[in-house]
């Protein structure tokens, strides 16, 4: 009986806490926003492209988007790395073309909506590491978007954290 008790309260603990395995994997939101970076170190000097892909897991066309991205607080308490977004791109079934915008106020605009159901558009921005940045630090964004379907419905989501990209020195 005694040995029963500790379980029981061990297992309430992992609970509480978030601590315990979940009994099932989730289904996919109607919209999904993942990233990936090409490269997970660079030096001063360096690119990276940071690719952004927006899901439509829905019966019904994305008509809008808008997101933000921002640097998570570790970058911004790194004032020594130093980087600017160079470049922009949208994928698509004919080859890449430029973005309207590389600002976060203005990124949902580069999807090309609308976003058919079962498709993914996919955004790479490119990021210039300083030639003078400072190293052994980590870059790393989060983002949250909106988007809007042709039903009339509409999702936010995130934060969405990219993989972080260690600048290492030379």
């Amino acid at each position: 009986m005694r040995r029963l008790g500790l379980t029981t309260v061990l297992a309430l603990f992992l609970a509480v806490f978030g601590l315990a395995p979940s009994a099932s994997a989730a289904a996919p939101g109607p919209a999904e926003l993942t990233f990936t970076t090409d490269t997970a170190t660079t030096t001063p000097g360096g690119t990276v492209n940071l690719s952004m892909t927006l899901t439509n897991n829905k019966t019904y066309d994305i008509w809008f988007v808008h997101q933000t991205i921002d640097p998570t607080w570790l970058t911004t308490q790194r004032p020594d790395l130093k980087y600017s977004v160079t470049g922009c791109s949208l994928a698509t079934a004919t080859g890449s073309s430029a973005c309207s915008g590389t600002g976060p106020a203005n990124l949902g605009t580069n999807y090309g909506a609308p976003v058919p159901p079962g498709q993914s558009r996919t955004v790479t921005l490119t990021l210039q590491i300083a030639a003078d940045s400072g190293c052994n630090g980590n870059i790393g964004f989060y983002s949250y978007f909106y988007a809007e379907f042709s039903d009339s419905t509409n999702i936010s989501g995130g934060p969405v954290h990219t993989p972080e990209t260690r600048i290492l020195c030379s």
